[in-house]
């Protein structure tokens, strides 16, 4: 993006130097990076960043407007509702494709976005080894509205932690270390000093939960989740396992129901040049004739499963549930990251994170995504170079 510091990067890059970069992540987080790391990150200058911030903040807006619960409220499952549901998230992830537009020009597109968490503390160990590997210009960073490492920490403590001692607040997930996102949860572990507890080690006493913590029965107050709920019901889970859905007397960030409503299902809500036309699959009027042109995606999935980019009309007369899918037009993703043989893709992924007692959430910070294929997550580049995750250094 930014041609003067992309040549002296490729013209500096070594495979050998890319390779012990990698190691020094697998040594830091033993056995827990299961996504392939690109060769290099991403540069964004002034411009670029602003039409970004820009996107986000437009989007925003629709999400802290009064009538945005009565907007979403059909967008959370029945069986997925979870009780105690509080005002606003504490996470949102927006993910923009990096595109071209019928001028010629670089814009970014909102491809999904998410009341949710995620890399929140790996970021924070990629930003510091890629340093240690690679040159960054010193007014380029990843993170957001002048946030640095040690305020940006900070915050994710307010929010996790809340007033809490840190062994009253736990990482929820299922099997956390046979996620894809382990190394995450771990480097949030070491940065946070709460727990990572999987949904199995629960006990219910009444509506209180308990952990193992130290030899000793430890009080739950606040979850950090990271459990996809709508995954909950194709795992199969031991016999006594709780039901994380019932009411329990326990903090959540972010609140589940959150998941549902700032997810797929709230983009035909949204009108703005950076968020492509989506529509209902139920509620549209008439099949486009140049169906080419759109992805046809289910409300309920995660890590792009289910989305289909090369649709027929018979695909649109044949889905199930048509109330649980989403025609979105295609967007252009600009060829814009050189590389030694051809260009790669480019997915950015902006955090927000919600103060407690503010007004709006504010941008933290960034992942980003390289791509060589049709799609843009790290599963589905696994046979090629400069793919897979990274991070945005944007120009201050």
């Amino acid at each position: 993006m930014v041609p003067e510091i992309r040549e002296q990067f490729n013209a500096a890059f070594s495979k050998a130097n890319y390779e012990q970069f990698v190691e020094h992540i697998k040594n830091a987080y033993p056995n827990s990076l299961a996504f392939r790391v690109a060769e290099t990150p991403i540069f964004i200058d002034k411009s670029f960043k602003s039409k970004v911030l820009e996107a986000c903040e437009s989007i925003v807006d629709v999400i802290v407007s009064p009538d945005f619960k009565q907007l979403t409220e059909n967008a959370i499952p029945v069986k997925e509702r979870v009780p105690n549901e509080n005002n606003h998230t504490d996470f949102i992830a927006f993910d923009f494709g990096i595109c071209i537009n019928d001028k010629g020009e670089y814009e970014p597109q909102l491809i999904e976005m998410q009341g949710f968490p995620t890399l929140f503390g790996y970021q924070v160990a990629e930003d510091e080894i890629t340093r240690q590997f690679f040159n960054i210009p010193e007014n380029y960073s990843p993170f957001l509205n002048g946030f640095n490492k040690d305020s940006y920490v900070r915050l994710l403590k307010d929010i996790i932690i809340g007033d809490h001692a840190p062994e009253e607040a736990i990482l929820l997930e299922i099997y956390p270390f046979k996620q894809k996102t382990a190394v995450d949860f771990i480097a949030t572990k070491e940065l946070l000093g709460i727990s990572i507890v999987c949904l199995t080690e629960l006990i219910a006493e009444g509506k209180c939960l308990y952990y193992m913590h130290n030899g000793k029965k430890q009080r739950v107050k606040r979850i950090y989740n990271r459990i996809i709920f709508d995954e909950l019901d194709q795992i199969e889970l031991p016999a006594g396992t709780i039901d994380i859905r019932d009411e329990y007397s326990v903090e959540w960030a972010p609140h589940p129901n959150w998941f549902y409503r700032i997810s797929k299902y709230t983009l035909p809500f949204i009108n703005s040049p950076y968020v492509p036309k989506t529509q209902f699959l139920n509620k549209l009027e008439s099949i486009p004739e140049d169906l080419e042109n759109y992805v046809l995606k289910p409300l309920f999935s995660f890590a792009g499963q289910g989305v289909n980019i090369d649709i027929t009309k018979e695909d649109i007369l044949n889905t199930p549930n048509p109330e649980n899918w989403i025609l979105q037009r295609k967007v252009t993703y600009a060829e814009v990251i050189k590389t030694p043989d051809i260009p790669s893709k480019a997915e950015i992924r902006i955090f927000y994170f919600w103060p407690p007692k503010a007004e709006r959430p504010v941008a933290t910070m960034n992942l980003a995504r390289l791509s060589k294929g049709k799609m843009i997550g790290v599963r589905y580049n696994n046979d090629k170079e400069w793919v897979g995750g990274t991070i945005v250094y944007f120009e201050e």
